[in-house]
């Protein structure tokens, strides 16, 4: 795995979830807009659909420093019900150039010659 693989995945939230409901209920439940601001009350845009498959949204944090991400919904039907896995990526640009602090210290990285 690349560091750039690393820098992503530390990015990411992945959620699966198996429901009863058959797919064209949860489909209707994350596309219709009436019925996703019942759970999800946040503004959100549209990115991408794949009808029946997979949903993307844009978030924006309501406050301070409204960091953006990404939502993608995924739906897969199951025995009896749906697979649903939800994947929240931060976007922000503003982070990219953030460095993960050391896990080990808090100390400044110093290097030492022989």
């Amino acid at each position: 795995m690349s560091e750039s693989d690393t820098q992503d995945w530390t990015k990411q939230l992945v959620f699966e979830y198996q429901l009863d409901a058959p797919p064209e209920k949860v489909w209707r439940a994350l596309s219709i807009p009436v019925f996703r601001e019942r759970w999800l009350p946040a503004e959100v845009e549209a990115l991408s659909s794949v009808p029946g498959e997979e949903l993307r949204y844009r978030l924006r944090e309501e406050e301070p420093p409204f960091l953006e991400s990404v939502v993608t919904f995924q739906l897969a039907p199951n025995e009896g019900g749906t697979e649903l896995r939800i994947i929240h990526s931060l976007s922000d640009a503003r982070l990219a150039e953030q460095r993960p602090a050391p896990a080990n210290s808090n100390q400044p990285l110093m290097l030492r010659a022989a």
